[in-house]
């Protein structure tokens, strides 16, 4: 049996040379990779935020808001992306509708979940300073909210960059655009590098976003 990584050619397990060769192409992708799942947490986030405040207001709204967010989380992503294509194209817009859509209930859950555990007599006390209703949703509801919501964040992030991979196949994708390259020529390499790659991101961000909870909630971690 050969060794993996003992022969440095097209037919070891990775072959570093051409690694070497294109360290600008992954960085690209890795650019591209970044891009792709900022932009969907972002405006995911955002609509969510939106969404978790119409159900808090009028409560039997949750039930369909969910159930909708929750029919297109259950949609398989490449059927999802073949619907879009013929309306919006091999384009940005078609990967991000489909990225921000697996995004909305995980987030607009834990957004909803995390408010709704906020102490009533915390709320009394921010109405009895005088607080207004946005004040105190956003110094209050969403502070101490902050760890159910990052928890979301956590999860829903983790999912998207991987979600990104499949949009390879709309023309976008990042990693996903060399693990394509290295399926359609039997080459390792690719396929090996964007893999890596992309687990490492999913590892980094959740850790970046762990580090942000405790930064923002220390009164959480001095309970601990």
């Amino acid at each position: 049996m050969r060794p993996l990584l003992a022969e440095n050619g097209p037919d070891s397990f990775i072959w570093w040379a051409w690694v070497g060769d294109h360290l600008d192409e992954i960085w690209e992708r890795t650019v591209q990779h970044v891009q792709l799942t900022a932009i969907a947490l972002v405006v995911g986030f955002v609509i969510s935020v939106v969404l978790a405040l119409v159900a808090l207001r009028f409560r039997r709204t949750y039930a369909p808001i969910t159930g909708a967010a929750g029919v297109m989380y259950a949609i398989p992503s490449l059927a999802l992306f073949a619907f879009l294509v013929p309306i919006t194209g091999l384009s940005l817009l078609t990967a991000e509708i489909g990225l921000v859509s697996y995004t909305l209930l995980i987030l607009l859950r834990n957004i909803v979940a995390g408010i709704d555990g906020v102490p009533a007599s915390v709320r009394e006390a921010a109405d009895g300073m005088g607080y207004t209703s946005w004040r105190r949703f956003v110094a209050v509801d969403l502070r101490l909210a902050t760890p159910t919501i990052v928890a979301g964040l956590r999860i829903a992030a983790v999912t998207t960059i991987g979600l990104v991979t499949v949009t390879a196949l709309i023309g976008q994708g990042g990693y996903g655009a060399l693990i394509n390259d290295g399926l359609s020529r039997s080459f390792n390499t690719p396929i090996v590098v964007g893999a890596t790659l992309s687990i490492a991101m999913a590892i980094t961000v959740d850790l970046l976003l762990v580090g942000f909870e405790r930064l923002v909630t220390p009164w959480a971690r001095a309970k601990r």
